[in-house]
């Protein structure tokens, strides 16, 4: 058999699924692990994409999308996220984890380097692997509320530096960045004539703390903004969701369409026009569930003396599981499963600096989690 590419073995696992492959074997297993809305889908949604389905409408489409779905993403940017975009600038993929791919693609080379938040989501750093580029994490740290630090990142450029991602509300913190330091991240990448990708996946959820979307401060059109639908109206199997380029990308973006998909499927373009431009009570229940969720959570882990980030954004909390894990929280972490019937995510897997820390989704039903969480080992 013919080796394959070389960049193959450099890529790594991913340590949350491990859990949940193992989970999935188990019997009476409570499933924190995951990012996975326990809320139903809103009936006009679902009955959107019946209505595809029924009526056969499934051709191909655009390579952006239909028309309807990116008009209700241009109009929903301009009410919601203070963005300004020509229709061009609007690309449907398959879920935000096609969008954040393309976004690298397009703007990095092989032997690029990237720097990308350490904790952050596990497949920043497999698509710089994929693509041949060099991850280059930037530590967020526990005293400083895991927010960047620009004297840190100004250390770690080099002239190989093409690219910073931000992530906020971040996946796995919680945190929810205010806008001054987005600004500040903005000034960073111009001195440095960086592209910028923006992380947006959890934009419907922040508590206390509004959501400020990058490319809304931006005014030298270096920012790449990964939306979905998935977390936002609980379709994560639907696989929709968008990316937001800078202008004048249009053709470049249909080439790497047509070669990557082509185009997502029609039926769930269709649900997702009537979940973006439909009654929004869903997703306002879906945050207060998840808000509660979070209260009663820290509360419990107030009681037991259990340290973590109070979280402003998404649906996670970030515990520390240290005084437990003893240098080895992904090795702790299957333990307590097979031993507790509890699956949670290493913070390992986010990057070395979630050595001892683990990820809770609070997007469960209040009985589940705070079981869960009772089963965690008090310091």
């Amino acid at each position: 058999m013919p080796s394959l590419a070389s960049q193959v073995s450099s890529v790594p696992n991913s340590g949350i699924r491990r859990i949940h492959e193992i989970a999935l074997q188990l019997d009476d297993v409570i499933r924190l692990a995951v990012g996975e809305p326990d809320v139903a889908v809103a009936p006009h949604v679902l009955d959107a994409g019946s209505a595809a389905w029924l009526a056969d409408d499934t051709d191909y489409t655009a390579n952006g999308g239909i028309p309807e779905l990116r008009a209700a993403i241009k109009t929903k940017l301009a009410e919601r996220n203070g963005i300004d975009v020509d229709t061009e600038q609007v690309w449907v993929t398959i879920g935000a984890t096609q969008a954040l791919n393309l976004a690298m693609s397009l703007t990095l080379s092989p032997g690029d380097e990237v720097l990308l938040p350490d904790p952050g989501y596990t497949t920043f750093t497999m698509n710089a692997r994929m693509l041949g580029a060099e991850p280059v994490p930037y530590p967020l740290h526990p005293a400083a509320g895991f927010v960047p630090s620009i004297d840190e990142l100004e250390k770690l450029v080099t002239e190989r530096t093409r690219l910073i991602i931000v992530n906020s509300p971040s996946n796995p913190l919680g945190a929810v960045y205010p806008a001054e330091i987005l600004a500040q991240l903005l000034d960073f990448a111009s001195r440095h004539d960086m592209w910028v990708i923006s992380d947006e996946v959890y934009e419907a959820f922040s508590y206390g703390a509004p959501h400020t979307s990058m490319a809304s401060l931006d005014t030298e059109d270096r920012v790449f903004s990964v939306f979905s639908v998935s977390k936002t109206y609980a379709m994560t199997g639907a696989r929709v969701g968008y990316l937001v380029t800078p202008p004048g990308l249009a053709e470049t973006m249909r080439t790497y369409q047509e070669a990557i998909i082509s185009c997502v499927d029609t039926p769930a373009q269709r649900a997702a026009v009537a979940a973006i431009t439909g009654d929004q009570g869903a997703v306002g229940a879906a945050a207060a569930h998840y808000r509660g969720n979070l209260d009663a959570a820290t509360a419990l882990l107030d009681e037991a003396g259990i340290s973590y980030l109070p979280p402003t954004g998404a649906f996670y909390l970030w515990i520390d599981i240290s005084h437990a894990s003893d240098g080895d929280v992904a090795g702790w972490a299957e333990s307590f499963l097979l031993r507790e019937r509890v699956s949670v995510a290493p913070g390992s897997a986010f990057g070395r600096s979630g050595e001892g820390w683990i990820r809770v989704c609070v997007a469960a039903s209040r009985e589940d989690l705070l079981e869960g969480l009772r089963r965690l080992p008090r310091p």
